[in-house]
C-alpha cells in the first residue's frame, strides 16, 4: 500500500459510501465531518478520479467509486481477518457444498464472498444453483440442497427453517432527478402513490412490496412489471416511473448513463434482509457448517 494511503482513509471512504452522507459517516466513525471529507479528497487526489458525485443532500458513488469500494471492502475484510481470525480457515474440510441463491443475491452479494471462501477452503467444491425463493424452500425441505442464501425478509413463513440474517439494506425511492420528487431529501408513501410505479418481480419482491403499501392502506400506480433490474433502472432514469428498492442493488446511473437518485422514505419501509437459511430438522453437513461460519464472520 502506498504511504500516501492509509487504512483509516479506507474506513472513512467506506463509511461515506455506505451511508451516502459525509455527516453520517462521521457519526459512524466517531470523527469530525472534515476528517471524512479530507480522507475522500486525499484518495481522489491519489487515484486521480472522482469517487463521489456531490448531491444536494448527500453523495453517491461514481462508476469509479463503486469499483474502488469493492476493492476497499475486500482490503478491510482481509485486514480484520488477519488480526482477529488467524485460525478461522477450515483447511481440513473437503467435499461438495450444495448452495442455492436468488437472483439478487447472486448478482449483488455473493460473488466476492464465494471467491474468498474458495481461496481459504480449496477442498470444498461448490454446487451453486440459481433459484427463486419458493424453489429454495422446497429444495431445502426435500434435501436437494444443503443451504440457501436469499432475501429472508421476503420469505412468507420461516417456521421450517433455521436462519441467520447477514445484511440489512434500507429501501429507498429510486427516481430521476427531473422528476417532481427527484431532488427531495425525503418523501412519504402518500406522495409517491400517484406517480407511475415500476414493480420488480424477482425474489418475491412483488408480494413483499405490496405488503408495505397495504400496511399504509395505499396502492402503487403500477405501469410496468418486470424481472429485469436494468429495465427498472432505464425506465426510472428516463422519468417514466419510480420504484422502491434497496440500497444494495442501487446504482446511481442507468445503462445509458442517465442519473438515478435515491430518496429516503419518511416513516420508513421495512429493510431488505439478506440471510442464509437451512432445514431446521436436519443438522448442517460439515461443508455447510464451514460456509455458515465464514458468512457470519465476513458479514459482521
Amino acid at each position: 500500500m502506498s504511504k500516501q494511503v492509509t487504512l483509516k482513509q479506507f474506513r472513512y471512504f467506506a463509511a461515506a459510501a455506505r451511508t451516502g452522507q459525509f455527516s453520517m459517516a462521521a457519526v459512524e466513525e466517531h470523527v469530525s465531518q472534515s476528517a471524512i471529507t479530507s480522507a475522500v479528497l486525499s484518495l481522489e487526489s491519489h487515484l486521480k478520479v472522482r469517487l463521489f458525485d456531490r448531491l444536494q443532500h448527500g453523495v453517491a458513488l461514481t462508476a469509479a467509486g463503486h469499483d474502488f469500494y469493492r476493492h476497499v471492502c475486500f482490503v478491510l475484510d482481509a485486514f480484520d481477518e488477519a488480526l482477529n481470525q488467524p485460525g478461522e480457515q477450515v483447511r481440513g474440510v473437503s467435499g461438495v457444498l450444495r448452495v442455492a441463491a436468488s437472483y439478487t443475491v447472486l448478482g449483488y452479494f455473493l460473488p466476492e464472498l464465494v471467491l474468498r471462501f474458495k481461496k481459504a477452503n480449496p477442498g470444498i467444491q461448490f454446487d451453486l444453483l440459481d433459484m427463486e425463493l419458493e424453489q429454495m424452500e422446497q429444495a431445502i425441505l426435500a434435501n436437494e440442497i444443503d443451504m440457501a442464501v436469499g432475501l429472508t425478509s421476503n420469505i412468507k413463513d420461516l417456521s421450517c427453517f433455521d436462519y441467520h440474517v447477514l445484511l440489512q439494506s434500507t429501501r429507498k425511492l429510486w427516481v430521476s432527478p427531473s422528476h417532481p420528487l427527484g431532488m427531495r431529501s425525503s418523501v412519504s408513501l402518500e406522495e409517491i402513490a400517484p406517480y407511475p410505479y415500476i414493480l420488480i418481480q424477482v425474489d418475491n419482491a412483488q408480494e413483499a412490496g405490496i405488503r408495505f403499501w397495504q400496511h399504509h392502506a395505499l396502492e402503487p400506480n403500477v405501469v410496468l412489471k418486470t424481472r429485469s433490474m436494468e429495465a427498472v433502472r432505464g425506465f426510472v432514469a428516463q422519468g417514466l416511473g419510480v420504484t422502491i428498492l434497496s440500497e444494495m442493488v442501487y446504482r446511481p446511473w442507468s445503462l445509458d448513463g442517465k442519473k438515478i437518485n435515491a430518496v429516503s422514505i419518511e416513516g420508513g419501509v421495512p429493510n431488505m434482509e439478506v440471510g442464509m437459511f437451512w432445514n431446521k430438522s436436519q443438522p448442517l453437513c460439515e461443508t455447510a457448517q464451514a460456509f455458515n461460519r465464514f458468512l457470519v464472520y465476513a458479514c459482521h
